[in-house]
């Protein structure tokens, strides 16, 4: 589902991040399948890398109903009827089982971000890739995680063309913030930006 060009992308931050030692561990907000988390993963496997998580956060159970009194913009979703979208944390971690990469370097976050995500308000990160789909999901991942992103670090947004929704909560983000780093295009929906100093 993700496409090369945003595996690329991927790798791209991960390596990237390591060759500068850009401070943090690694983490995926919305993991489906949890391909993109198994990557990263990978790569860091691939270049011995033994002092860094990856985190796979997630609901395990597919996408939230809409909070339209609180989201008003994620009115025209419906994805928490699509349970092709729900994947069990067990089968997730079967996924990683299968490449030999399930071990203490990868560290599941089962629940809705909403209360998933503040409990990690206080970590660093190298690369936080975000691929919630709603409004509400995006805005979790941004007020929680990106105060944690280190300098020189890397915010990947799966679904910023897929979803006016998202790209309305990443926009408004970054207004909020002042954050005029480049938003540079990945594909027909995935963006990223470098945080600065």
């Amino acid at each position: 589902m993700v496409g090369r060009r945003r595996l690329d992308n991927l790798e791209h931050c991960v390596v990237e991040a390591l060759r500068c030692g850009i401070p943090g561990d690694f983490i995926e907000a919305g993991v489906w399948r949890g391909g993109a988390a198994i990557f990263i993963r990978g790569i860091l496997a691939a270049r011995g890398v033994r002092d860094r998580l990856v985190v796979v956060a997630d609901s395990f159970d597919g996408v939230p109903p809409p909070q339209l009194h609180l989201y008003p913009k994620d009115a025209a979703f419906d994805l928490h009827l699509d349970r092709s979208l729900a994947v069990s944390v067990d089968d997730v971690k079967a996924n990683f089982s299968r490449f030999g990469l399930l071990d203490d370097q990868v560290h599941f976050v089962k629940g809705w971000f909403r209360d998933t995500l503040p409990t990690l308000a206080l970590q660093r990160w190298a690369v936080m890739r975000l691929d919630g789909d709603l409004y509400e999901s995006t805005m979790d991942g941004l007020n929680n995680l990106y105060p944690g992103l280190s300098p020189g670090g890397f915010v990947i947004i799966d679904d910023y063309g897929a979803y006016a929704a998202c790209a309305a909560a990443v926009d408004e983000y970054r207004r909020g913030h002042a954050i005029s780093e480049p938003l540079n295009r990945i594909d027909w929906t995935g963006v990223y930006w470098q945080k600065q100093a």
